[in-house]
């Protein structure tokens, strides 16, 4: 058994094993040949993992194990755990059980317990929660999925799953956690190579507008317009959705002083002509933008269409357009007179 141990350290013993398990099992042997292989692979685990506590409890989870009866072999490895048995080994067992029995939480938690007394155990850990993950994924369920991969990525942080990348998005997205879903979104749509899905895309636009990255969310916006025909039901939507974004991106330019950016994001709103509500504040905008880049002509004009576009016929912004292009229309010589000129 010495000999076993320093060939297989803790951590791939368990894997060893689990190989061992399942080349008896698929070469379909006779009940009395697997028996014997499965109780002999129970005493290698001992040997692997022999540790401090009751290790009659353990011995006895290890045949449960090998037998398939998960139920039992829990109740060992809990009983060893509680008469004393607090080494990694077997708290492992503990945790790698609930995994076989698809309980997340409670796999994550002996795994976390193990593997801050021994390291070694977070590949095991890393595997159990993938494969938990994944099978979650299967069944549709994005909450376990998500808690298997969040409990993997605490073992080895940055770890990516490309198969899992999308789901993960959507889970997050849909539970407006937009920050976390971005990540995966950036991953997924990497991972399509060339053969991108519109959807995909329109959903990474609108989780960077919800954290308020409006210079992103174009980018994605634009892509995905790109992608659908004009006569697509959401063009109206993405539209409406550049818009208004390309307008609230030109006021933070604006606050910025950069002036000449914030033109051709207005410009933007305006020739989509969307949102329609926003129509006369663009052209606002627009006008003020001009008027500091001293095209005086050109920002009259602008504050012209403000009553063209105007939907209420009321509006505040009409008498504020009004008054400002009489004060740059009727400037005095040398900048005296009513108005200030540009």
């Amino acid at each position: 058994m010495s000999t076993i141990m320093k060939q297989y350290p803790p951590a791939r013993c368990l894997l060893y094993i689990d190989f061992m398990i399942s080349r008896a099992r698929a070469k379909r042997l006779a009940r009395v040949t697997v028996t014997s292989t499965l109780l002999g692979t129970s005493t290698l685990l001992s040997a692997c993992l022999m540790g401090g506590g009751d290790e009659s409890s353990i011995l006895r989870g290890d045949e449960a194990a090998a037998r398939g009866d998960l139920d039992a072999a829990l109740a060992e490895y809990r009983l060893a755990v509680r008469r004393g048995s607090d080494d990694a080994s077997a708290l492992v067992r503990v945790a790698h059980t609930y995994a076989e029995m698809g309980r997340i939480d409670e796999a994550g938690e002996y795994y976390h317990q193990a593997v801050d007394q021994d390291p070694d155990f977070a590949d095991q850990a890393v595997s159990d929660m993938v494969r938990l993950a994944r099978a979650a994924r299967d069944r549709d369920d994005l909450f376990g999925l998500a808690s298997a991969m969040e409990t993997a990525m605490s073992f080895r942080p940055g770890i990516t799953m490309q198969d899992m990348a999308l789901p993960l998005a959507r889970h997050y997205f849909r539970s407006g956690e937009y920050a976390t879903a971005l990540p995966y979104y950036q991953a997924s749509i990497a991972g399509m190579q060339g053969d991108t899905i519109p959807d995909v895309v329109f959903e990474a636009a609108s989780a960077y507008d919800e954290v308020g990255d409006c210079r992103r969310a174009l980018l994605y916006y634009e892509d995905y317009r790109t992608l659908i025909s004009r006569y697509n039901p959401r063009r109206g939507e993405v539209d409406w959705k550049i818009g208004s974004c390309s307008l609230r991106l030109a006021q933070e330019l604006r606050l910025e002083g950069e002036d000449e950016e914030a033109l051709a994001q207005i410009e933007r709103t305006i020739a989509l002509g969307e949102p329609r509500s926003d129509q006369a504040q663009a052209y606002i905008e627009m006008a003020e933008i001009l008027s500091d880049l001293g095209r005086c002509e050109d920002a009259m004009d602008a504050y012209l269409q403000v009553r063209r576009v105007d939907q209420t016929g009321t509006s505040p912004l009409v008498e504020l357009a009004q008054w400002r292009f009489d004060q740059l229309r009727f400037v005095g010589p040398a900048g005296g007179g009513l108005g200030t000129g540009c």
